[in-house]
């Protein structure tokens, strides 16, 4: 079969057959931040119904509007949003990315510690992404802030969601572009439950690669 031209989305983000130096990164914040997590945390310890009321009510992804309530002053709270933009990523595992085509479906092949990622197939007929677990679906696009994790990113997502009397499996997949324009993102999470929310599995991974 003949090479066809890449489906969007991901002909928005990557080439085909185009071999991407890559990273696994993860986001770590300057030493002493956690001092001020700390105090947050002991503070919903001791008001947790408080606590998920004020974070449901809050912006997801970002850090919590200050209130006195948070266990901090305002002082700290000034210096606990400042050192948060200062995060920064750090490399886990350099790997490489390339987009390819697995006969009528298309896959981001991903080597070392990205390799289930490998394992999915995207589907340009239905939209959908074929997964050892199940059919990942298209979600609500992703249009991150500057002030969430990973910082500003557009992009698209799938995921997969099964629920049983024994428990449940959840499974997301993304692909996007930095709000500067320089990486592509690729993020993976894939999380078992029992009934009871006890965690049986929990792999997550973010994935950078340059695009200039």
């Amino acid at each position: 079969m003949g090479q066809s031209k890449a489906p969007k989305p991901f002909s928005s983000y990557m080439k085909p057959n185009k071999v991407y130096k890559a990273e696994v990164v993860t986001v770590v914040p300057p030493k002493g931040f956690n001092q001020y997590l700390d105090k947050v945390e002991a503070s919903a310890k001791k008001d947790p119904a408080w606590f998920k009321e004020y974070s449901d009510k809050s912006k997801p992804g970002v850090p919590l509007p200050y209130h006195q309530k948070l266990g901090l002053t305002k002082k700290e709270y000034q210096e606990y949003r400042k050192m948060w933009k200062a995060r920064e990523y750090q490399t886990l595992q350099k790997v490489e990315v390339k987009l390819e085509q697995a006969g009528d479906e298309w896959r981001v092949l991903v080597s070392g510690a990205g390799a289930k990622i490998s394992l999915l197939k995207f589907d340009p007929k239905k939209g959908t992404i074929k997964s050892p677990n199940g059919e990942m679906k298209r979600i609500e696009d992703i249009d991150a802030e500057a002030e969430t994790i990973f910082g500003a990113w557009k992009g698209a997502e799938w995921k997969f969601l099964e629920e049983t009397g024994l428990g449940s499996t959840k499974e997301n997949f993304a692909i996007g572009r930095s709000g500067d324009g320089k990486h592509g993102m690729l993020l993976y999470r894939l999380l078992d439950k029992t009934s009871k929310g006890r965690v049986l599995f929990d792999q997550s991974m973010v994935i950078r690669f340059a695009l200039k």
